[in-house]
């Protein structure tokens, strides 16, 4: 075996959890699974169903704060990847959720080749080793083959490796749906994914920005089946308006729960036919452009409004202590949209206005981090900016306050964190820039 093919494999080995291996290789015969089935009705609406009652997906991904997500009236979670998986689906079924459990596969952009048929071998045999170790357990509710291995590639062989595990899947486990993750879709991408992956139940789709316009945008490629809607949530980085210096301007948390309730009334439930549910992106919180962009939770691990919106949806209740609002952050009089611009050393004034339904109180704390450099693709983990101190010259404690503007020139951002005692939150941020047009040009 050459050094190339040992270094990919054992790239592989890091990447996947694979079970145990002698022992896992024969499947149990004391089955726990609860099965759960694709059905179409004579109208031609299809529906999961799950101990034999209609099982509409109201989940999100992300594997902490499990109990909170029940509470707020969700059923299902979704993982990536098979690493803590028994702990995951124990913590899931001890609170009533299920699990749409991810088998992580190689990608095209990370450099794995789906023209290595040795390689293509030696990852399904580890995918068979996960999906012995986990199918009978009772939380389980859809295998997801793979997430958006389409972006960025140009190896179409990728889909007759994702066919050839959903067919091994269908043999071990005869329980649990199949379904594979792609983003977005296309033409292109429905026509090959028909031809070439025949044995999924149904297709997984993450999308952001355009999720109002999905239910169409499915029927106008022709996709035959049903589908699930497996990553959505605010307006993404990529998609959304810019600042002068070519910055994405982030939505306030406020907007995001609106934009959250919209899309989830005009596409996730409007669509009766085909719609099998959704999950919601980011139970939890992760740096990715920004560390507040997908998180529904701060880093402190305060639950944003979009978690009180969610709640209402899943659950038709608000809960019981809810989170601030947002109504305008500005610097000098200036939005986000006015593209700021600061002169170093030079003092500004800040005004955040912001609102609780229940009249409770908050408290505001503020932060400076340069604009991140670390930007990756497709969810890839990047490294969170340090925080830039010593730069507040007042804070007078209700929404104003008053900063100098950082000595080096370049790309900044104010975050403005609003939290009350029981554990919820508002954030927004405004770019700046230090220096002039011309210092970036």
């Amino acid at each position: 075996m050459n050094t190339k093919m040992l270094l990919l494999l054992s790239g592989l080995l890091a990447l996947s959890a694979c079970g145990p291996t002698d022992t896992a290789e024969q499947p149990s015969t004391d089955t726990q699974a609860v099965p759960a089935t694709l059905k179409q009705d004579d109208n031609g609406h299809y529906s999961i169903y799950r101990e034999g009652e209609p099982y509409f997906i109201r989940g999100a991904g992300g594997t902490s704060r499990l109990e909170q997500l029940a509470e707020a009236g969700a059923n299902s979670v979704r993982t990536w990847d098979t690493d803590n998986a028994e702990r995951i689906l124990d913590q899931a079924q001890a609170h009533g959720l299920t699990v749409m459990l991810g088998l992580r596969m190689g990608k095209e952009r990370h450099g794995f080749d789906y023209s290595d048929e040795e390689a293509v071998k030696v990852q399904k045999a580890q995918i068979r080793e996960q999906v012995l170790r986990y199918k009978d357990h009772p939380a389980l509710l859809t295998w997801g083959i793979g997430n958006e291995l389409d972006l960025f590639y140009t190896d179409t062989n990728v889909w007759y490796a994702v066919e050839d595990i959903a067919r091994m899947i269908r043999e071990l486990d005869p329980h649990h749906l199949i379904t594979t993750v792609t983003a977005g879709i296309d033409q292109e991408k429905s026509d090959l994914i028909q031809e070439r992956v025949p044995s999924i139940d149904y297709l997984s789709i993450n999308t952001y920005g355009e999720l109002d316009t999905l239910p169409q945008k499915v029927r106008d490629v022709g996709w035959p089946g049903a589908y699930a809607v497996t990553e959505w949530g605010p307006t993404g980085h990529w998609e959304i308006a810019n600042t002068a210096w070519g910055v994405p301007i982030e939505q306030t948390s406020t907007e995001k729960a609106a934009a959250y309730r919209q899309r989830y009334e005009s596409a996730i439930l409007a669509d009766e036919e085909k719609g099998l549910g959704s999950y919601a992106f980011l139970w939890g919180q992760k740096q990715e452009t920004t560390p507040t962009w997908y998180g529904l939770f701060l880093e402190s691990g305060h639950a944003t409004e979009v978690v009180d919106t969610m709640h209402h949806l899943w659950s038709g209740e608000w809960p019981e202590h809810r989170a601030p609002s947002i109504q305008s952050f500005r610097i000098d009089d200036q939005t986000a949209y006015d593209s700021i611009y600061l002169q170093p050393g030079e003092t500004y004034e800040v005004t955040l206005s912001v609102t609780h339904p229940d009249n409770e109180p908050f408290n505001i704390r503020w932060e400076f981090l340069p604009e991140s450099t670390d930007i990756k693709s497709g969810g890839d983990r990047e490294n969170r900016p340090e925080s830039v101190p010593g730069l507040i010259v007042e804070d007078r404690g209700n929404g104003t306050m008053r900063f100098t503007a950082p000595e080096a020139t370049g790309p900044y951002r104010l975050f403005a964190y609003v939290t009350t005692e029981h554990n919820r939150a508002a954030a927004a941020n405004v770019p700046f820039f230090v220096g002039s047009a011309e210092d970036h040009e």
